[in-house]
């Protein structure tokens, strides 16, 4: 039970793999003769008579063979911690790196909850696969093997009990293995659900309280929990019966040794010495077998967490171009853009036309679902048209390096995500090496510089895991702040000025006054004060463009704008 794909990730640290096989084998030889030398001291001692003087010589490489014995298995199981560690960071690495490279198109359609399970519990269940199992699965077939080979030559007929007996115990794990495998798996399924759910009420423990559905989660959450607790059970109890019943093949495979030489030593068919030291290796030669039995369990942990590690690292990366950006200012048009979503039977877009000019700004209206966060997340890079094309001063965007463009790129969510850290560190976000001077700059710019003042530490208050002690304007403006210290020469703003109380609202939008100035600008509102002032407003309408024109002009038409602007102001556009 061997994963071809997590085994290949010992590459960059085979030597030291092949360090841990080799001096685990070594200590096979190690083990050998250590039997070798107790019982010939045995045999002179109890049989010839001998006293310690004269079978000095034995006790002292008895003492010598047990030392390196016991060297040679601490550097096996310092190797291979050392690869079990190297590969699980070489591991998280790639995880963290492919879900950057996959973006939010991707993690938007998972859970949060099972993807840091699988990020720090998946990850950290690999230890005992790569610590553990794989050696002692290596060592189950070199350290046999190597007494064999001694046995052999002393007494033919031990050989054969030896290998007539030895098979059963890998039969046995084969025979429970894919059981063992399938349950854990499901453990593994139902950790990853409750993980999730916890994350879910956490984050929505206040509407769950004001709801009067908190006991109603609680016992959902013991439900989960009683699952759990159930597939972990069935997991142990496997692992423990395993374990019984290869402890007892292995007790079984003694005693027919022991039975076999006793009869024989009776009758005089072998030696004392040969009988004693074949009696000693005995237990040693099953010694690996039932070792593996023992981290079977992490084996299969470890096998489950893997296939769900790699079902990760398999997603598809949507790919892109590596052409520069082009030179700024900027123009873009959008010519015939499509995109339909997976398991979504109409399209989020289709065949949207408009274009910027360089400097130009234009709102991006119309009802919820029209299909305007869509085009704000492929102007990002974040998802890339199904059809049509995204041009950035004429040349497609999907042959531009989304690293390159996002350069250029400054952008302003509907709700931003505020880290917890401090302001200073949360607003130097957008261009880390900027100076305590340039953020307290960009700051004044977004009006947030006055209620940082007020905070306990200034710029360096910590806020709170999603800015839990900043109000929705102060957290705008933080985010507002990151745009003006980015000074890119493009903005995407969503929804800037949703959810906010009038006074919010109005140094929100100040702000946002002064951010667009000489930029290409794309503003997506629902909240129409930011569109009376655009240069042109395109009206979207189940994923199509239905108007283009001005505040002016779309006002005196008849159309959807018009009736935006009639629930917005509550008055009849027009009249």
């Amino acid at each position: 039970m061997m994963d071809k794909r997590l085994f290949s990730q010992i590459q960059p640290v085979k030597l030291y793999f092949w360090l841990s096989i080799a001096l685990g084998g070594l200590a096979g030889l190690f083990l050998v003769a250590q039997a070798y030398f107790l019982s010939q001291t045995i045999n002179d001692v109890f049989l010839e008579g001998q006293d310690l003087d004269g079978v000095s010589l034995w006790l002292a490489g008895l003492g010598l063979v047990a030392g390196l014995r016991l060297l040679a298995s601490w550097g096996s199981g310092a190797a291979a911690h050392h690869v079990s560690g190297v590969v699980r960071y070489g591991i998280r690495d790639a995880l963290v790196a492919h879900l950057f490279a996959l973006g939010p198109a991707f993690s938007r359609r998972e859970s949060s909850g099972e993807l840091a399970t699988t990020l720090t519990e998946g990850v950290e269940a690999l230890d005992g696969y790569l610590s553990e199992y794989i050696p002692r699965l290596a060592l189950a077939v070199l350290v046999p093997v190597t007494i064999l080979l001694f046995v052999i030559p002393f007494d033919l007929l031990s050989a054969v009990v030896f290998l007539l007996t030895a098979p059963l115990i890998p039969l046995f794990m084969i025979l429970i293995g894919s059981m063992a495998g399938r349950i854990t798996r499901q453990r593994w399924d139902t950790l990853s659900r409750m993980s999730a759910h916890f994350l879910d009420v956490l984050q929505g423990l206040t509407a769950l309280k004001l709801l009067g559905r908190s006991q109603a989660q609680v016992r959902t959450i013991r439900r989960i929990s009683d699952h759990f607790r159930r597939s972990t059970l069935e997991v142990l109890r496997i692992a423990f019966l395993s374990a019984l019943a290869l402890e007892l093949l292995a007790t079984i495979s003694v005693a027919i040794i022991a039975v076999e030489i006793g009869l024989r030593l009776l009758y005089g068919g072998i030696d004392f010495e040969r009988a004693l030291f074949i009696l000693i290796l005995a237990p040693e030669f099953y010694m690996p077998l039932r070792a593996l039995g023992t981290s079977f369990h992490a084996g299969t942990e470890g096998k489950a967490a893997a296939e769900r590690i790699f079902t990760i690292l398999d997603a598809p990366v949507t790919q892109w171009g590596s052409q520069p950006a082009p030179a700024a200012p900027f123009s873009i048009a959008f010519e015939s853009v499509t995109y339909r979503y997976e398991g979504n039977g109409h399209p989020a877009v289709e065949d949207v036309f408009f274009a910027m000019a360089p400097g130009e700004l234009v709102a991006l209206v119309g009802p919820s679902g029209a299909g305007k966060t869509t085009l704000a997340s492929m102007l990002l890079g974040f998802i890339k048209p199904q059809g049509g094309t995204i041009r950035i001063n004429g040349v497609p965007l999907a042959d531009i390096d989304p690293a390159s463009w996002r350069r250029q790129v400054a952008w302003v969510p509907q709700h931003p995500y505020l880290f917890n850290t401090s302001v200073l560190e949360n607003i130097r976000l957008a261009r880390p090496d900027a100076s305590i001077e340039a953020v307290k700059h960009a700051a004044e710019l977004a009006f947030a510089a006055e209620f940082i003042a007020l905070l306990p530490d200034g710029y360096e208050t910590v806020i709170g895991e999603h800015g839990a002690r900043l109000s929705g304007g102060q957290a705008q403006r933080i985010a507002l702040a990151r745009a003006f210290l980015k000074d890119a020469p493009v903005l995407i703003m969503d929804e800037a000025t949703s959810s906010l109380d009038p006074a919010q609202e109005t140094l929100v939008q100040q702000a946002v006054a002064r951010l667009v100035e000489d930029r290409t600008a794309l503003v997506i509102t629902h909240r129409l004060n930011t569109a009376y002032q655009a240069d042109r407003i395109v009206v979207l309408a189940q994923g199509r463009v239905s108007q283009i024109g001005t505040h002016t002009v779309l006002r005196a038409q008849p159309g959807i704008y018009r009736s935006l602007v009639a629930n917005y102001t509550g008055v009849e556009a027009g009249a």
